[in-house]
């Protein structure tokens, strides 16, 4: 049985891998929001905690809620938008964080860098898969 990357099956289920990906977005924005220090702890970055670091992450973290939670009590259709809507985010996140990487030679921020870009790379490329199975589904459908 093939896994089910696309936001429903004929029968209307979720799929696992965005409910995963909503769960995912839901406990680390809820641990960013209540504990930013320990989230850089995660990343191997403890030093670089301030309270400017700490409230950026807070407000990551609620991002991070909100999509997960907006997916998960949504519609079809609107579960679509947020689909679309962390797509468009994760691939920008990828990417400043690239960016940012090759931008530094501090080995504790590419460190937290390369663990940040790993996890917002998985989802770009499970959203990315999304969306291209659904433009050759439209495109088939035609």
């Amino acid at each position: 049985m093939a896994i089910m990357i696309t936001d429903t099956d004929d029968a209307g289920r979720l799929s696992p891998v965005f409910v995963a990906m909503a769960a995912g977005r839901i406990a680390w924005g809820a641990a960013a929001v209540a504990a930013p220090r320990a989230n850089l702890r995660a990343a191997g970055a403890p030093s670089l905690a301030t309270p400017h670091t700490e409230y950026l992450i807070g407000v990551f973290g609620v991002r991070a809620l909100a999509i997960g939670l907006g997916y998960l009590g949504a519609d079809a259709a609107t579960r679509r938008r947020w689909r679309r809507l962390g797509l468009l985010i994760d691939v920008t996140d990828t990417l400043n964080g690239a960016m940012r990487l090759a931008a530094t030679s501090d080995a504790e921020t590419r460190r937290a860098a390369r663990s940040m870009i790993s996890i917002t790379g998985a989802y770009a490329a499970v959203g990315i898969t999304d969306a291209a199975l659904s433009a050759l589904r439209r495109r088939r459908a035609r």
